[in-house]
């Protein structure tokens, strides 16, 4: 059976691809993203599989490749097109190529025209594919730098996607309006730039005529990907502390990369038990962010319940919980969230809050 995975990072709007043979536990990743990937390695370690590649479509101009640092973590290979120019991959791919992964494999085409060394990887009985940045759901990638050209891609779309079944379903490397998913069959017929009756003249001019400003993270990304994404001089690349074994796990490291985080602060009253009062001190509720306000009081007391989930609906709300003992801890819960959080107040007097210092939705 095959394991399959579509993650997202949410900064540069990317999706990641995690495919995997469950017989033998071997697994393959697709376009991995540099911040992610201690939720990628947390996901892997829970599926208890072995990562044997990490593969870029192309080299990638909005995020810098997490595929070195998974190296470094797991032993993975990494795999690049050889038309792409970057060095310090373990593998070149060329149009025909195959990406083993257990019972598995994924077969390499070259669909040149967002870069010149732009792939798409289709599964080995064709009902899935990835394009990479060259075909998008209801678009394509531009075709205005890193050696961009409108009619090899228009070329490259009708000859090596646009004659998959229509059933294949087509994963995109992005996607800005939600969309996860689309298929051969409805690009073909539907896709505004290069489908139906439109001829490569017509896609031609309207790339040419696109003006699009380059992405914000070009000058850090470009060069990190043409090494597949080394940065010795890059302090947040550095091994992991040795101070105390670190473990995560996929949904905390999932969390983690969405919700801000929040400082705990005894103002007033005794002291408590995590310091004197006005020491802030970081606190989580069940490993997770708190975020929200929560106020201990006295004879009733309310408080906000943290929003655990994140949803921009949760701080439009008020989810109010009472308690009639100041000794007895109180539960907050987001009826939007599987997380419940508890708190107890330090002192009879003390008056705690939950600040909310960061919020990234």
């Amino acid at each position: 059976m095959l394991i399959f995975r579509q993650l997202f990072d949410q900064q540069s709007s990317t999706y990641t691809y995690l495919l995997a043979d469950s017989a033998t536990a071997e697994a393959v990743l697709i376009d991995p993203v540099f911040e992610q990937v201690r939720r990628d390695m947390a996901l892997i370690e829970e599926l208890r599989l072995r990562l044997l590649y990490t593969i870029d479509t192309h080299i990638h101009a909005d995020h810098v490749t997490g595929a070195w640092m998974l190296k470094r973590r797991t032993g993975s290979q990494i795999a690049i097109s050889a038309a792409s120019g970057a060095e310090g991959a373990d593998r070149y791919l060329s149009h025909g190529d195959r990406c083993g992964f257990g019972t598995r494999h994924l077969t390499v085409r070259a669909t040149p025209g967002h870069t010149n060394g732009c792939i798409s990887l289709v599964l080995d009985d064709e009902t899935m594919a990835f394009t990479g940045d060259c075909l998008l759901i209801r678009g394509t990638g531009r075709t205005d730098f890193q050696s961009g050209d409108a009619r090899a891609m228009f070329r490259a779309v009708h000859e090596q996607i646009f004659t998959l079944p229509d059933t294949c379903l087509l994963y995109p490397a992005h996607d800005y309006r939600g969309l996860t998913v689309t298929s051969a069959g409805e690009e073909r017929r539907f896709n505004p730039r290069l489908g139906g009756e439109l001829c490569e003249d017509d896609f031609a001019v309207y790339m040419t005529n696109l003006r699009l400003p380059h992405p914000r993270q070009i000058d850090v990304a470009v060069p990190a990907n043409l090494k597949c994404g080394i940065a010795a001089s890059d302090p947040t690349q550095m091994e992991e502390p040795g101070w105390a074994p670190l473990t995560y796990n996929f949904a905390e490291a999932h969390f983690s990369g969405r919700a801000g985080r929040a400082y705990q602060r005894t103002r007033a009253g005794t002291p408590g038990r995590d310091g004197l009062p006005g020491r802030r001190t970081f606190s989580t509720s069940h490993g997770y962010p708190a975020a929200g306000w929560i106020r201990g009081r006295r004879q009733p007391r309310r408080r906000h319940a943290p929003l655990a989930c994140g949803r921009p609906c949760c701080r439009e709300r008020e989810h109010v919980g009472a308690s009639s003992n100041d000794d007895e801890p109180s539960a907050v819960h987001c009826p939007f969230s599987p997380y419940i959080g508890t708190e107890k107040p330090n002192g009879r007097n003390a008056t705690r809050e939950w600040l909310l210092v960061a919020d990234v939705i």
